[in-house]
């Protein structure tokens, strides 16, 4: 395989998510009355949704499935240019390719392949802005997407994946999407057991972590952000009253200082609510930040103990032998 290059910013922000559900209605439930997203529309298989300031069409595509997980992770490239340069980056990189596909209501045509766990990407610049359905959706700012109620998050922040090598996974990473490393975890054993990637200044759009379950290709969690830390003590509140499964939290995060609440929607998919705060990686030169295995074990930032079930649960489950 290829050498991995510098940062390229060639991809422009993490576009969307496409989660499988065997509990359809239940889950669009749960993310439109409950999480607080939009429906901008359905088609035979999917709902597309998305947060009241994201400006594409949908930022999570809820799609019917036999099982849970994570159906692909899309990427917007920076112009068309750009996407074009990666294409031709990953097709020289030697990890699987898929190929062009036609896009859907959300976007268009878009490329994919896939890293070497399972899990499948695809790249797109053509997209679909959103436009207000009805006039209660309309936003009273020009510079706001669109209306919002309640404790409803503001737009897409990030996911993480698990893989059994997260080295592997890092020179997936760095080698198709351009993506630098903005902080890791570095095991006793030598294994890296976290890294968490960025393709702009953000502090992160994507994390991977060491997959404990014996599972492959499988989600961690999704993740939306919020104005401020207040909405996800609100939030806390809503998922108590809706019987929503609160894992754990609400916390703040030692690796990249978020504020988090991590719940389970209906099918078992956990999701996550996070304020990150005005944090941005903006020096050009930045030294990825190492957390130690002695580090992890204190906890997280003001000391609560990573609950079990945040490193073996992750979707689709393992199916256990008889």
């Amino acid at each position: 395989m290829s050498e991995p290059s510098n940062p390229s910013f060639d991809i422009a922000h993490l576009g969307h998510v496409e989660m499988f559900t065997d509990r359809y209605d239940d889950s669009l439930d749960f993310f439109t009355r409950v999480y607080g997203l939009k429906l901008s529309g359905e088609d035979a298989t999917s709902a597309y949704l998305r947060a009241w300031d994201d400006y594409e069409y949908a930022t999570l595509k809820l799609t019917r499935a036999d099982s849970t997980g994570v159906g692909h992770i899309g990427y917007r490239a920076a112009s068309p240019e750009a996407l074009a340069r990666r294409v031709k980056a990953i097709e020289a990189s030697g990890y699987e390719v898929i190929g062009w596909h036609d896009g859907d209501l959300s976007h268009g045509r878009a490329f994919r392949f896939e890293d070497p766990f399972g899990h499948v990407f695809e790249i797109y610049y053509d997209t679909n802005w959103y436009e207000p359905q009805v006039e209660a959706e309309k936003a009273a700012l020009k510079n706001t997407a669109s209306a919002f109620t309640g404790a409803a998050p503001r737009r897409l922040d990030h996911l993480n994946l698990l893989a059994e090598d997260v080295t592997a996974f890092r020179r997936f990473m760095e080698t198709c999407l351009g993506s630098r490393v903005t902080e890791y975890i570095q095991l006793d054993n030598g294994r890296l057991g976290g890294c968490w990637f960025t393709v702009n200044n953000k502090t992160y759009d994507l994390a991977c972590t060491e997959e404990h379950g014996g599972g492959q290709a499988r989600l961690h969690h999704v993740t939306y952000a919020t104005d401020q830390r207040e909405d996800i003590l609100r939030a806390a509140d809503i998922f108590l009253q809706n019987g929503v499964h609160i894992e754990t939290g609400p916390h703040k995060h030692a690796i990249q200082g978020t504020f988090f609440l991590y719940v389970w929607e209906p099918a078992g998919n956990r999701v996550e609510l996070a304020n990150a705060g005005a944090r941005l990686i903006l020096a050009p030169d930045w030294q990825p930040v190492c957390w130690t295995e002695a580090d992890r074990g204190k906890g997280q930032a003001w000391g609560l103990k990573t609950i079990e079930t945040f490193h073996t649960h992750g979707t689709p489950p393992v199916k256990k032998e008889p």
